[in-house]
């Protein structure tokens, strides 16, 4: 049984911070490189970071790099997606997701193709 659940979502100001929270159930994170997507309405969901194994690679989509940070904790088998400066650009239904791999190489882009197993997601608003 392979479960993920993302946590953390909210409303929150342009300018604020989140911290989303993909917890695994029934399987450990360790084996799995992770990422997150984000889906707006009418919008196709979209690659926004990404997390090797190890966690020493990472990649970040464009819009928000700088602004978000993904990280692991294995000891609570916990994958976390820090996120300050908010836009209301970054308003979406975030998803985690196993994947097949995650590269630190500029040109490559994480899509959804990728993902394997996916949490049922959790909404971020970003309004004034």
């Amino acid at each position: 049984q392979l479960q993920l659940v993302e946590s953390g979502g909210g409303l929150v100001q342009p300018g604020g911070s989140l911290r989303l929270s993909c917890a695994a159930s029934g399987f450990s994170l360790d084996y799995y490189a992770i990422g997150w997507f984000r889906q707006a309405p009418g919008k196709e969901r979209e690659g926004v970071s990404c997390i090797s194994t190890s966690g020493g690679t990472t990649n970040y989509k464009d819009s928000v790099k700088g602004r978000f940070t993904i990280s692991r904790d294995s000891a609570k088998n916990t994958v976390y997606l820090q996120m300050h400066s908010l836009k209301p650009e970054d308003t979406a239904i975030y998803y985690c997701a196993t994947i097949t791999y995650c590269s630190g190489y500029p040109w490559w882009s994480l899509d959804k193709s990728d993902a394997t197993s996916w949490g049922q997601g959790t909404q971020v608003t970003v309004s004034s």
